[in-house]
């Protein structure tokens, strides 16, 4: 395990380049499991319908080549929340990073069961934006993914099980 510390822009659009969020993170390290980020209650987030300040600290982590990233937030946020995504891209110094967000999404409330939201949202943009059938399925494939390693009784699949808590505290 690698730690470190060095501020993060996140860059994530819609598939048409609208921005969906974008705001600041530390880079926390790196593990197994892919590069994770903090972020502290009250930190900017921007979008294209406005702006908000993180209500809770959570930690991003960003698995290569992956078609998904995962936040585990302290509470009151929910303790898992994974964005069905393009594979993440980093530039050369890793000082930005940027993804599509696909719109689904699997959100695991804390003491709760992993489900899935924004069904129609994904149902709508495919439709307007005009996905590829191949970004559906992989889409839906990395869903579906997401629901079953992201189940309370998955026996433990990292990093959704445990892993998280280590980088979740570096941040509180």
């Amino acid at each position: 395990m690698i730690t470190e510390s060095t501020s993060v822009l996140v860059d994530i659009r819609k598939y048409d380049g609208s921005l969906s969020a974008r705001w600041t993170a530390d880079r926390l390290g790196e593990d197994a499991h892919g590069v994770w980020l903090g972020t502290a209650q009250g930190v900017a987030v921007s979008s294209a319908t406005g702006g908000w300040t993180s209500r809770f600290p959570y930690v991003m982590l960003v698995p290569q080549g992956e078609w998904w990233t995962a936040t585990f937030c302290a509470d009151p946020g929910p303790e898992m929340y994974c964005d069905v995504c393009t594979v993440p891209e980093w530039n050369a110094d890793k000082t930005v990073l940027r993804m599509v967000d696909l719109d689904l999404d699997v959100v695991r409330p804390l003491g709760g069961e992993a489900q899935i939201e924004d069904e129609d949202e994904f149902a709508e943009h495919r439709v307007i934006y005009g996905y590829p059938e191949s970004v559906i399925s992989k889409a839906r494939q990395t869903c579906e993914w997401l629901m079953e390693a992201g189940r309370r009784d998955g026996n433990g699949v990292e990093p959704f099980a445990s892993a998280y808590r280590y980088w979740l505290d570096l941040i509180r």
